[in-house]
């Protein structure tokens, strides 16, 4: 019975973990996470740059607009509609100087600006930019897993022209 338990145990205790972890990192491939914010209603804003969210890869794939917004007030927000990208874990998003990021180095080698965890991989929803951020040094938006340093999905922005 010993000799059972002694292997048994430690058989027992490496699968718990083994499952476990291959839970937290498959477990997002499968899941998704809908969001559905609206804007506050009477929020007046401006669109000042928009873009489409692709593909960063045949894994990693992105659909949607993305638009840099401002308020009445001078704040600005980054709202994504129609959005839909490949789930993972520890996702965010980031703003990026790179304005066509093609690879994960490309981002990595870029200034860029986290604006926290993606809320959810489905559905509209809406970031506010930190007071202060010259939003024009800015190219890109990217879906990024800072777990494993990986690009998800680019929106290259389109600078909004006045006339």
């Amino acid at each position: 019975m010993r000799r059972f338990l002694a292997i048994a145990i430690p058989v027992f205790a490496l699968g718990f973990v083994c499952g476990a972890a291959a839970w937290y990192l498959f477990s997002p491939l499968i899941i998704d996470e809908v969001v559905s914010e609206e804007l506050p209603a009477g929020l007046v804003v401006t669109e000042v740059a928009s873009g489409q969210f692709r593909d960063a890869d045949r894994a990693h794939r992105g659909t949607g607009n993305a638009q840099l917004l401002e308020t009445g007030t001078g704040a600005h927000l980054l709202r994504f509609t129609e959005f839909e990208v490949t789930n993972g874990p520890d996702l965010e998003v980031w703003l990026v100087a790179e304005p066509d990021p093609q690879t994960s180095g490309d981002v990595t080698a870029s200034q860029w600006l986290s604006l926290g965890q993606l809320k959810g991989n489905v559905g509209d929803q809406t970031y506010v930019i930190p007071e202060g951020t010259d939003i024009s040094a800015y190219g890109s938006v990217v879906i990024w897993c800072q777990q494993f340093s990986v690009l998800f999905s680019p929106a290259t922005l389109e600078f909004a022209t006045e006339g």
